[in-house]
């Protein structure tokens, strides 16, 4: 009996010391959003069987992924920053020159398989500007604050002329972050946020004549004017780039407080949602689950970016602070992106719902970015032990 007793303890204690690494309020936070995400995506693929299996192993990969980075020290992460970001923009430029062409974009690079290269830099952004301004603390001056935006700008440029709008507002939005964190004064940042009114207020006013098809809207395509002059008016499109804004907002409408129940939501199930699985599977969680579900929902992405913030703020170290304080507004981009664009306030771009969307590309980014936060939580923890 006493022997059993302490294989017990030692079965117990090496499991502690195995998940040591994970940051337990993440940890849930995380789970708990893939669990709303499972069964939502039960409920939006009922007619595609194998898609939740596909899932719930994408899940699996994403959390062993977690476990790794998680007990990677911060100092190691630093090491990757430059060579990963190096590699990315060769990538980039590699797509530019000779990349895969599909539906009008050329986004992809086949190197044996198939791969994006524009997803390595929602990670090897926030590494390399964390990296740069770590080697200058406490002596940055304005001029790093440009060579930060030069790092930043050349990958998004690159990533916006494949095209790719969805994307490079992720990786802008996540180096951005940590320029800001890193000491950007608000001061600056007033003026573009004023412009940037005034640019959506004149659109606004001049709709009908600025969205006339004879009108060119310098450094955007034709699609992106399309998608912003649809969104202003989606019934000027009814059954083309308005179909998608359209059916989203009648199926979040037509869910109402407390929702149509779990499998009974009818748009989503007669197909009038498009990309239901992914881009669109939160008005299929609205339908079904109602404001009631949605504020849910809500609370969940809130307690996620509250708690990496927390990390942040107590991060050992300038650069994981950048890096935590980064990863974590990326995840709100996310978010705010994804849920702006489904009900109807935002332009359509291929931006998924953090641990919601069907994807393994897309979830294992959000795994290695929670995997990394996760290190800069278990760094301090080692600090104070």
């Amino acid at each position: 009996m006493q022997a059993l007793q302490f294989d017990k303890r030692v079965w117990l204690e090496r499991t502690k010391r195995m998940f040591a690494g994970f940051d337990k309020p993440l940890a849930l936070i995380v789970f708990l959003l893939l669990c709303v995400g499972i069964v939502t995506l039960y409920s939006a693929s009922l007619d595609v069987p194998g898609r939740v299996e596909d899932q719930l192993r994408n899940i699996m990969l994403t959390f062993g992924l977690m476990w790794i980075l998680a007990n990677v020290p911060p100092p190691t992460l630093m090491r990757f920053a430059v060579p990963m970001y190096t590699i990315g923009m060769a990538l980039l430029i590699a797509v530019a020159m000779f990349g895969l062409t599909r539906k009008g974009a050329k986004r992809w690079l086949n190197v044996g398989v198939v791969i994006q290269p524009s997803e390595i830099m929602k990670i090897a952004m926030p590494l390399m500007l964390a990296w740069y301004f770590q080697r200058r603390e406490g002596g940055i001056r304005w001029w790093d604050y440009i060579v930060g935006f030069i790092i930043l700008i050349l990958p998004v440029a690159i990533i916006a002329k494949q095209p790719d709008l969805g994307t490079a507002v992720l990786v802008f939005a996540a180096g951005l972050f940590v320029i800001y964190f890193a000491g950007l004064s608000f001061k600056l940042i007033v003026p573009v946020l004023v412009a940037a009114v005034l640019v959506v207020a004149s659109i606004g006013i001049f709709q009908e004549r600025i969205c006339q098809p004879e009108v060119n809207w310098p450094l955007m395509h034709d699609y992106q004017k399309h998608r912003i002059c649809t969104l202003l008016d989606p019934t000027s499109d009814p059954l083309g780039k308005g179909f998608h804004t359209i059916q989203a907002v009648i199926a979040i409408g037509s869910g109402g407080t407390f929702g149509k129940g779990w499998l009974k939501g009818t748009q989503s199930h007669l197909e009038f949602i498009p990309e239901k699985h992914t881009d669109f599977i939160f008005a299929v969680f609205s339908e079904e689950f109602g404001l009631a579900g949605g504020l849910v929902l809500l609370f969940l992405y809130m307690a996620l970016i509250a708690r990496g913030l927390f990390i942040a703020a107590n991060g050992a170290t300038l650069f994981g602070r950048l890096l935590a304080g980064s990863l974590t507004m990326a995840f709100f981009t996310y978010a705010f992106v994804n849920i702006g664009m489904v009900s109807g306030i935002l332009p359509v771009v291929g931006v998924p719902l953090p641990f919601m969307s069907y994807g393994g590309t897309a979830l294992t980014t959000l795994g290695v970015a929670v995997g990394l936060i996760m290190s800069v939580s278990r760094q301090k923890r080692l600090m104070k032990g």
